[in-house]
């Protein structure tokens, strides 16, 4: 006899159709299971053995043919034990095999019976959606499934209770979809930085362009405070975008919580984390940092005490947007469209430039230090801004009133929605589309190519000047680039700027 059962794989951030066969023959009682199975999967025959028995079914004693197709993807996991326990049950007259055919399922098996949550549910649960069929799901993997939930998501804490479902005598509800009021929560507040309007300037800048941000000062002074605020302002994520960090998340077996799942991510590994933690990797490739971060925010403290081998792996998907992970078997592409929020110190002690505290660091040492950032990874920094020690009277007025994130944020969505008619965010701004964008008029030219002289900035360097200054113009409003666009986008340039003898900043 045959039975048929419709499950997903994972692949990445994608949720490819598997379709579980399952055939029984007379013979000695075997199971073999075929299709590229790893060992995870292999194994399932003995936890769906015990749980089929255990929850009061007859496991056949025949020759059980176990095939998963299509035979050349790559199967891995416990995610096909539920829908293998379905099909052996079809295939052997327990349950109809009707309900089956519009049905999807995905789950690990206990040996009692009991479903266990799996990684890669949210994936699995759009892409049956797209494909006009339900899904049966583990119930620890509900709260994530329902962001894409209509009427036809479930969710089961036990084998029992899919069967009962099946057979119409104990029908489960499908999972309600998440309510709109869930979908923001409020962050640190900006409201909380006192001083520092430069640094706010910035942060304002780069959130409403995509721009990344190197902020480099003494420590104490504020960088990773206001680093931790740049989610705040940023715009909520619309749909898609939300679902494509919800799935990240899914897939790297991180837990997705509806509060908040609009919300741009924030990431702040720390300096001795690995390539492979930072961009993904592995055996069985996971996502890594920079796609756990996609559509919000990485921040890297510490910036040159990270590996430079570490940071140079950054350079191309800080340019694509996506990171490709490849391996003897397979190929993995996980999305990495993020924005880079990174902070130093001046020097190896910290406290070059400081109004008390003397630097110990000789020259030498200063030149070293700031040299572990290579330039074309500095390239990539749209701004390079000073983070200044303040005052104990800046920081201790009670009668201060900064702008909160509320406000600053209304300013960012009215430039983000003048870059949506142009059809791209500044920061992706390229070839005909940067030319039509950012002409800076014939003064502007001027202004650049002596910039460009006098600093020693590249190419590359320069189209990041451009893009920030049509940034400064969408904060105003304005149409054209104006000469103050440009002279406030090149002051952001500081660590570009050629060294003087004693390798500090000219």
């Amino acid at each position: 006899m045959l039975a048929i059962v419709h499950t997903r794989a994972r692949l990445g951030v994608s949720a490819p159709p598997v379709t579980v066969e399952i055939h029984l023959a007379s013979g000695l009682p075997s199971l073999s299971i075929v299709g590229l199975p790893e060992a995870a999967v292999k194994e399932s025959k003995d936890r769906v053995r015990c749980a089929l028995i255990n929850a009061g079914f007859e496991f056949p004693t025949r020759r059980i043919t176990i095939n998963l197709a299509p035979a050349d993807l790559p199967k891995e996991g416990g995610r096909f034990d539920l829908p293998i326990a379905l099909g052996i049950l079809a295939a052997s007259g327990q349950i109809e095999s009707e309900p089956l055919a519009r049905l999807e399922c995905v789950g690990e098996l206990a040996l009692d019976g009991a479903v266990r949550p799996v990684r890669g549910v949210l994936p699995a649960a759009i892409a049956a959606r797209h494909d006009g069929r339900s899904l049966m799901i583990p119930a620890a993997n509900a709260e994530e499934a329902s962001l894409a939930a209509g009427d036809d998501v479930y969710a089961a804490g036990h084998l029992l209770d899919i069967v009962a479902h099946l057979n119409g005598d104990s029908v489960i509800a499908p999972l309600p979809p998440i309510r709109e009021d869930q979908a923001l929560t409020v962050g640190p507040d900006l409201r909380a930085v006192r001083g520092q309007h430069v640094p706010r300037r910035a942060l304002e800048i780069a959130a409403a362009g995509g721009h990344n941000l190197l902020l480099f000062g003494p420590p104490g002074t504020g960088k990773s405070m206001l680093a931790s605020r740049m989610p705040g302002i940023l715009p909520p994520l619309d749909d898609e975008a939300a679902l494509e960090v919800a799935s990240v998340r899914s897939v790297a077996g991180q837990p997705v919580e509806t509060d908040g799942w609009r919300r741009p991510p924030y990431r702040g590994p720390h300096h001795t984390a690995s390539a492979a933690a930072l961009v993904g990797g592995g055996s069985n490739p996971r996502p890594g940092e920079i796609s756990l971060a996609h559509r919000g925010v990485l921040f890297l403290d510490e910036l040159p005490e990270f590996s430079r081998k570490v940071l140079e792996v950054l350079r191309e998907p800080m340019e694509s947007g996506e990171i490709v992970i490849s391996r003897a078997a397979q190929q993995v592409t996980y999305p990495a469209r993020f924005q880079v929020v990174a902070a130093m110190n001046p020097c190896p002690c910290g406290y070059q430039g400081h109004p008390t505290i003397e630097c110990q660091c000789a020259p030498q040492q200063v030149m070293k230090y700031q040299s572990r950032l290579s330039g074309p990874l500095l390239d990539r920094f749209d701004l390079h801004v000073e983070v200044p020690v303040q005052d104990g009277d800046t920081l201790l007025r009670q009668d201060q009133t900064p702008e909160d994130s509320a406000t600053v944020r209304a300013r960012v969505l009215a430039a983000r929605e003048r870059q949506a008619r142009r059809g791209a965010l500044n920061c992706e701004l390229a070839g005909s589309a940067l030319d039509e964008a950012c002409d800076p008029g014939d003064s502007g030219r001027q202004l650049l190519t002596q910039a460009m002289e006098k600093l020693g900035l590249s190419a590359r360097a320069l189209h990041r000047i451009l893009r920030v200054a049509r940034t400064l113009a969408d904060l105003e409003g304005a149409e054209t680039l104006e000469r103050s666009h440009l002279v406030e986008a090149l002051g952001y340039r500081k660590l570009d700027r050629r060294h003087s003898p004693s390798g500090v900043p000219a």
